[in-house]
């Protein structure tokens, strides 16, 4: 039985290899299958930017080696940059929730 970080790292390869390789590399994703990544698994996050360039970025911050593609590693990159976000956001989250408590108790009832 695989233990909970084993089968998040084996869904995050799957993931990653169900994208690269339908064009060139199949070890890398170039912009468009990127983009196809995106979209498909993180369409909520790519909805909010408001900004149509969001992709190019993404993949200009991603390619450290300026290869024009995102290897494996580089794609971990972002995977990690946004797993912080989210906790962050979810650590403040909690703080705000336990304050709002502390000052209305009635709060806790919502």
């Amino acid at each position: 039985m695989s233990s909970n970080l084993q089968t998040a790292m084996e869904g995050l390869i799957a993931v990653f290899h169900s994208y690269s390789g339908k064009e060139g590399d199949k070890y890398k994703l170039s912009k468009a299958e990127l983009k196809n990544l995106l979209q498909g698994e993180l369409a909520e996050l790519l909805a909010a930017s408001k900004d149509p360039m969001v992709v190019d970025k993404i993949m200009s911050d991603l390619d450290e080696n300026q290869d024009g593609e995102v290897d494996f590693q580089e794609f971990v990159v972002l995977v990690a940059a946004l797993a912080v976000a989210c906790n962050e956001f979810f650590v403040d989250y909690d703080k705000g929730c336990k304050k709002c408590k502390e000052e209305d108790p009635a709060a806790e009832k919502v």
